[in-house]
């Protein structure tokens, strides 16, 4: 009952994390809007129907029942046709959807206060009302990670040793225990011990586990002499790595795949031993640089997104597993979170870390979604802006009068494409999540 409980409270947790982002996400367009003199009809947090609302100063806030997302409504987020209207009418189920779009952004005009609309803003304020809201979640982001890595710290091997292997088995063998007349690992047979602290390697100081792995690595064949703390109190002790099949680790600690797909090995030294792994806090100087991985690799997640979610349909209904770094849902971002505060293996400050960095991986997330320039996402906003202003100065330097605003109306039937196939996607994700989700632990 108790593993229950704590399930729902992680799914609660992150389900209340992700209502204050998207809260705060609008409030980043809400306050530059306001402060350029936009008139802002609604702040609304959610879709569907209104749960509750309240109005001050001219404007709507409130909630509604679905809390997938939120947006706030501008006044004039259209600009009016040039020339007549009334042409669009009759000339097709495109041309309508355009034509309705420019009719409710007309609506939200009052007479009188048309120059509070969106489209009448120089281009840079509105490039920093749609960029406000990307940049709050990378606000966020960044105050997350921090809590993260300063105040909790992360795991991190050690310089003490965790572990100390019977035997050598090559990275490729079948085998994963050890059996008469394998080799003898070089660890275990010099001594070496779990809670070992390893001082020296060849007389020359170990301050990180990395330093043990180079060295070990590249010196197959040749003696190394450890100098040990065990218990307070020094041990020596010589052996010497063997030569065996171990898997390519890049920088991030991830297996490196060859053309085809397979995991490379390399032949390298190996002494049969691994690190015990300690909560160390960083410091400020690794929050950056954290986010930063973090949203390289969520645009690599972009960037390959239509294979990605084929090999997402191809798991969902076929034997195949999920990717456990592809593309997932809100559900399956609740479960991983029901996962990490039902574990009682790890300590409550381990649990909370964790929430609070699956938490800052979703605001990272929200933040290079939104960028994405298509309509009508935030990115697409400022595509157009962007677009405008080039427009505009090209027209200048070749003497032509100004071109006006840009008539992002007509990428309505392009918006609404995006918007299908957004909720098409939405759907095959949450349906994998449900019948082959992504499980960490």
């Amino acid at each position: 009952m108790e593993t229950v409980l704590l399930y729902i409270v992680g799914i609660l947790v992150v389900a209340v994390g992700l209502v204050v982002s998207i809260a705060l996400h609008e409030l980043g367009h809400f306050v530059p809007a306001k402060l350029f003199g936009v008139r802002v009809g609604q702040f609304m947090v959610g879709f569907g129907r209104t749960i509750v609302s309240w109005r001050r100063g001219g404007t709507e806030y409130g909630f509604k029942w679905l809390p997938l997302g939120g947006y706030i409504s501008m006044a004039g987020m259209y600009p009016p046709a040039a020339g007549s209207a009334e042409r669009y009418a009759t000339t097709g189920f495109f041309e309508t959807l355009v034509q309705d779009a420019r009719s409710a952004s007309a609506d939200t005009i009052v007479e009188g206060e048309e120059h509070r609309s969106f489209y009448r803003l120089a281009v840079w304020k509105r490039i920093i009302v749609m960029l406000g809201g990307p940049l709050m979640n990378l606000v966020i982001a960044v105050v997350l990670y921090a809590v993260v890595l300063m105040g909790f710290g992360i795991a991190q091997p050690s310089t003490t040793i965790g572990s100390v292997n019977e035997c050598v088995l090559p990275a490729t063998s079948e085998r994963q225990e050890c059996a008469p007349g394998d080799p003898l690992a070089p660890g275990a047979e010099a001594g070496l011990l779990p809670g070992d602290r390893i001082v020296a390697i060849d007389g020359a100081p170990i301050d990180e586990w990395d330093a043990v792995l180079t060295t070990v690595r590249d010196a197959a064949g040749e003696p190394l002499a450890f100098t040990l703390d065990r218990d307070g109190s020094t041990v020596s002790t010589t052996l010497t790595p063997l030569l065996t099949e171990r898997y390519v680790i890049d920088d991030r600690g991830q297996l490196v795949e060859g053309p085809g797909g397979e995991l490379l090995t390399q032949q390298v030294g190996f002494i049969g031993i691994g690190a015990a792994f300690e909560t160390a806090q960083q410091p400020a100087s690794e929050v950056l640089p954290a986010v930063g991985d973090n949203i390289v690799r969520v645009g690599q997640i972009i960037l390959t997104l239509p294979q990605r979610m084929i090999d997402v349909a191809e798991a969902a209904f076929g034997p195949g597993e999920r990717d456990p770094n592809g593309p997932i849902s809100v559900v399956g971002v609740g479960r991983i979170a029901g996962e990490i505060a039902s574990i009682d293996t790890l300590p409550v400050v381990e649990r909370i870390s964790a929430l609070t960095g699956l938490l800052a991986s979703l605001n990272v997330a929200l933040f290079v979604f939104n960028l994405i320039p298509l309509l009508p996402l935030d990115g697409g906003h400022i595509a157009g802006a962007l677009f405008e202003g080039a427009r505009r100065r090209l027209w200048a330097l070749f003497g032509k009068p100004d071109p006006g605003p840009v008539d992002t109306a007509r990428l309505v039937p392009i918006t609404l494409a995006v918007v299908v196939v957004l909720g098409i996607m939405s759907a095959l994700l949450i349906y994998a999540d449900i019948v082959k989700p992504i499980t960490l632990f």
